[in-house]
């Protein structure tokens, strides 16, 4: 497992990604899923860095780590921002056209048909997203 600690600024984003991708490239992770995992965390990542803490600063914990049967790896997010379930937001209705439909949503359901697992608890007064990738 390797963790990372860094302020919730929208400008670490590559930063994040490089950590992330130097951890999946050591596991020999196709480029394909690593291009994935790059959408996911410019995602999660800039949901928490503009909305998590408000006018506050605050800082994310990014853990990333291998898992066995099956074969894969586990991103998770840690923040002490506001509580938020990404998982309940609602869907949005990919059958409108682009002008049709309502603002927000996408990413998360982007990051919902990317990664292959995806839990949330808030505990210990922090935002815990886990998702899971298979390789």
């Amino acid at each position: 497992m390797k963790e990372m600690k860094i302020p919730a600024l929208v400008e670490n984003i590559e930063t994040v990604t490089e950590f992330v991708n130097e951890y999946l490239e050591s596991l020999d992770c196709p480029l394909k899923i690593q291009m994935k995992i790059a959408i996911v965390i410019d995602e999660i990542f800039s949901n928490i860095s503009y909305y998590a803490y408000g006018e506050e600063k605050g800082e994310v914990i990014i853990r990333i780590e291998k898992r066995e049967n099956p074969y894969g790896v586990q991103l998770t997010f840690l923040d002490h921002g506001m509580p938020y379930d990404p998982l309940k937001v609602d869907e949005p209705d990919i059958s409108l056209s682009v002008d049709e439909r309502q603002i927000g949503g996408m990413g998360i359901f982007m990051v919902k048909n990317i990664m292959d697992e995806i839990s949330y608890e808030y505990a210990d007064g922090q935002n815990v997203l886990k998702m899971c990738k298979m390789i």
